[in-house]
């Protein structure tokens, strides 16, 4: 239900979308690329205070059962090979 989402203040445009968990509320998705590139043209940060501010203040940062949670977003080329994912076989 929308109205137990938690936000993280400030991202909006990097919502992906809900993520749906068995037995658990429903919870809001970030695009983590999108949060970094906020924070370095919005907050004037370089890319490597972005991501430690990111990990420490915003990813580490629990406020209960509906924190959101933080996507990673891959090429599925990057990711067939950083799986060793062989598609014959799946």
């Amino acid at each position: 239900m929308a109205d137990t989402w938690l936000k993280a203040d400030g991202f909006d445009e990097a919502i992906l979308g809900v993520t749906c968990r068995c037995g658990k509320p429903d919870i809001l998705a970030y695009d983590v690329a999108k949060i970094l590139d906020i924070l370095v043209t919005r907050d004037g940060m370089t890319r490597e205070e972005a991501v430690e501010y990111f990990e420490f203040n915003i990813e580490g940062a629990w406020v209960g059962e509906n924190t959101p949670c933080y996507v990673y977003t891959h090429e599925l080329e990057d990711l067939k090979d950083e799986l060793n994912w062989n598609q014959e076989s799946n």
